[in-house]
């Protein structure tokens, strides 16, 4: 379903009136802090006389302290609103620059998920600057930018990216929650640890005995009984005070274990709530997120509610520092009780922190995309097929182009179709045809729309040739670098999903007699092993390879034209082998003679 609204339109309206709401804060801002210093002027005025000089009753200063306390109060909210719309001006801003084409540089790049030994990663520009997951992400968590690297870089089921493009496409409008998240998630990226948050909440400190429990209860009550018929119970409170001791050095390692790890623990859930209760209000009727709305409740009680309980309890631990309960503390055994009930409390939910955290997680991914839908309405989202071998993409772009520039072009491999060798000169356009397809394939694995007018394709496995280098450190030459790559993919074709393979001028790092036989023993073994692709080259020679291996095997090309000294090219495939090579006029119309 191709989407009829107008981002771009929309982001301008909704822009201009979060920069009205800021000026409009903003000034509210400066006259209510001229208002804060009139009002503490009155109280000074009124002070001296009603203190010092005792003309006035010293009940009137009072008047301006309530009006004062009034202020702050008022003034805080405004201070808040007017932060969260400027996070709205920004919010748009960015969107803005993403439908003009100037969001390259700008964003989370993603680069800290590249993987070395990745099959495609870096030939597709998945990670790092002017990247996919710079121009689609939106997530504010480290769990949500970790789950959307995650998609783009493996493949899932059929029948999961089925269920991801019902969520994205229920997401797609709910513009509003997107911005709700980009204004609440701004302290999230870098206050939030998920790996080690949840190695806290699955351990355990050993302090779930009930006996020890009831004992650390009953023992402070039995105490101030005692102390209350002092001096007849002086005695009993002398034993009683002598049985916390034993209990408290008894657990005053594991008290101590516990304290030092609930609190940051609780700082990153409580960052998370405002993004926890966000989701908890939604309704939803898609089956994807229905799920994960339902691993945000557990028996009617929420995500945020179980974490605000952890917050109170660890807010009375920090009382603890108070000069009263340091001389209180000890004898009630404030400390050791506490660290019972926090222990309980991660008994009880702290299995579901991992679940709610890959619930945020998701549900921030699948944001991301909602966003790149809304913002490219006439992209659709692929067909998925199974038990068969299928892609075929009608009108495709590259989708880290601009729409106006963006050349598009029809692509059709099958089982009866297994390889597309293409020919063409240099700049052609056939590293760009190979990016294309295998890029539009990340987002049609991952549940996102692509850049075409129809796709329609299987479970695939993208592996990619196309930006291998050498490698200084490791010793390895560029053909060396290349085979190994080439190794890699192989080793694919064994896994659960068809192996997509991109390969740019395969083996042209090797003489033309090698790199005819190689290149042709190369593909014949990857399509043997139920693998389907495309193959680049500008050596005529290797495009001889498709009569080699008969009617699995299908060229095409791209075309140039020189013209008064200047080479264009139209960027379309053709069928049959390109007729013509452009290096010897290139070289001649920059001045080199040859």
């Amino acid at each position: 379903m191709i989407n009829d609204r107008n981002p771009h339109a929309e982001y301008k309206t909704l822009l201009q009136t979060r920069r009205s709401e800021v000026d409009r804060l903003t000034r509210l801002h400066i006259r209510i802090g001229n208002l804060r210093l009139v009002v503490a002027t009155v109280f000074l005025f009124l002070a001296w006389h009603g203190f010092i000089r005792k003309s006035i009753s010293p009940l009137w200063p009072l008047v301006p302290v309530l009006i004062f306390v009034v202020l702050v109060v008022f003034h805080d909210r405004v201070i808040r609103r007017m932060k969260r719309a400027t996070r709205g001006v920004a919010f748009y801003e960015r969107g803005l620059a993403r439908l003009e084409h100037r969001w390259m540089g700008t964003g989370e790049s993603g680069v800290r998920f590249r993987e070395s030994n990745h099959p495609a990663a870096d030939d597709l520009d998945l990670f790092g600057e002017a990247s996919l997951f710079q121009l689609v992400s939106a997530a504010r968590t480290r769990i949500g930018e970790q789950t959307l690297a995650h998609w783009l870089l493996w493949p899932t089921a059929p029948a999961t990216v089925r269920e991801r493009q019902g969520s994205v496409e229920e997401l797609r409008d709910r513009l509003q929650l997107r911005e709700d998240l980009a204004v609440l998630g701004e302290d999230l990226r870098s206050g939030v640890h998920p790996q080690a948050l949840t190695q806290w909440a699955a351990e355990q400190a050993g302090l779930l005995s009930k006996p020890a429990r009831i004992a650390a209860l009953i023992l402070p009550i039995l105490l101030l009984v005692s102390l209350a018929t002092w001096p007849e119970g002086g005695a009993l409170s002398l034993t009683l005070l002598a049985l916390e001791a034993i209990l408290g050095l008894i657990y005053r390692r594991r008290v101590r274990h516990l304290v030092e790890g609930v609190d940051q623990a609780a700082r990153d859930l409580a960052l998370l709530v405002g993004v926890l209760h966000l989701f908890e209000q939604q309704r939803f009727q898609s089956p994807g997120l229905s799920r994960l709305r339902s691993q945000l409740e557990l028996d009617g009680v929420t995500a945020s509610h179980q974490i605000a309980r952890l917050s109170r309890l660890v807010e009375l631990l920090d009382s603890r520092r108070n000069l009263f309960m340091q001389v209180i503390g000890p004898p009630l055994l404030y400390t050791t009780q506490l660290a019972f009930a926090v222990e309980a409390w991660r008994r009880d939910s702290g299995p579901l922190v991992k679940e709610w955290l890959s619930a945020i997680g998701e549900m921030e991914a699948l944001s991301s995309l909602a966003g790149y839908a809304f913002e490219h309405p006439r992209d659709p989202f692929p067909e998925l097929v199974e038990n068969v071998t299928y892609f075929e993409g009608i009108g495709l772009g590259h989708p880290l182009l601009p729409e106006e520039r963006c050349v598009r072009n029809d692509v059709r491999l099958d089982e009866e179709t297994r390889v597309l060798v293409v020919s063409g000169s240099n700049m052609s356009g056939k590293s760009t045809l190979l990016r294309t397809v295998g890029i539009n394939t990340v987002l049609a694995m991952a549940g996102a729309p692509v850049r075409a007018r129809h796709l329609v394709l299987c479970g695939f496995q993208v592996g990619a040739s196309i930006r291998v280098t050498d490698s200084l450190q490791a010793g390895d030459s560029r053909f060396y670098a290349e085979i190994k790559r080439l190794r890699l993919l192989v080793d694919l074709t064994r896994e659960a999903f068809i192996l997509l393979f991109l390969l740019d001028e395969l083996l042209h790092g090797t003489n033309s007699h090698d790199r005819r036989i190689g290149g042709e023993g190369i593909v014949r073994g990857l399509i043997g092993r139920g693998a389907v692709g495309l193959v680049t080259t500008h050596d005529l020679a290797l495009a001889r390879i498709v009569e080699q291996l008969g009617p699995q095997a299908r060229n095409v090309h791209f075309q140039d034209h020189m013209e008064e000294g200047k080479i264009s090219f139209d960027y379309k495939l053709y069928p049959g082998i390109v007729e013509k090579s452009n290096a010897l006029e290139l070289m001649r119309s920059i001045g080199l003679e040859v």
